[in-house]
């Protein structure tokens, strides 16, 4: 079996590509994430999965690699890491009461294959109060997370609803597209 890597720094992705029980390594992709002029989110995210598949492939021939990005789009605004407290605060406040669309891609690049698939999750903000968001961001510290929330902890109650059909895209890797890619590169994750 080809070696499986990862082309990522994120425990999330680590986390969630671990779920499939494949040996795999992870190797920080070497990839300038700036968007590009007038370049849409989703456009930003399968460029950005990609990039960061193809850079990783290049240092390890033979090798299949998954490549993965999410971009977090409020009216049109990319929302990023907030990376400190204040921003957090900041980027919840905007969120507040509004739907924002997570554009997460995948990309899987492997001998005769360079793939990519994206996925679309709409999430619903609640109305929040600068109390419930201070609460929040204590105990769960999201400073890495685009959007400032974690859905699969306590950020679930920051949320009216999400909506899309693979549900780990919004932690930041969707698996089922994944899965359909890995298969494509001839690794069947249920063999």
């Amino acid at each position: 079996m080809p070696a499986l890597i990862l082309a990522s720094t994120s425990r999330y992705r680590r986390e969630l590509l671990s779920r499939l029980r494949l040996p795999f390594e992870a190797v920080a992709p070497d990839v300038d994430e700036s968007a590009l002029p007038g370049e849409t989110p989703a456009a930003l995210a399968e460029r950005l999965a990609l990039a960061k598949a193809r850079a990783v492939a290049t240092a390890h021939p033979g090798a299949i690699v998954i490549g993965s990005d999410q971009v977090a789009d409020l009216g049109g605004t990319v929302i990023g890491k907030p990376g400190n407290h204040e921003a957090a605060c900041m980027q919840l406040r905007q969120m507040s009461g509004r739907e924002v669309v997570f554009q997460t891609a995948v990309a899987v690049v492997a001998p005769g294959l360079a793939a990519i698939e994206r996925a679309e999750v709409r999430v619903r903000v609640r109305e929040l109060s600068d109390a419930a968001i201070e609460a929040y961001l204590r105990a769960d510290e999201p400073y890495d997370c685009a959007g400032s929330a974690k859905v699969e902890s306590l950020g679930i109650a920051l949320l009216d609803a999400v909506e899309s059909d693979d549900p780990t895209a919004l932690i930041g890797l969707p698996l089922i597209r994944t899965c359909a890619l890995l298969r494509r590169a001839g690794l069947e994750p249920l063999a």
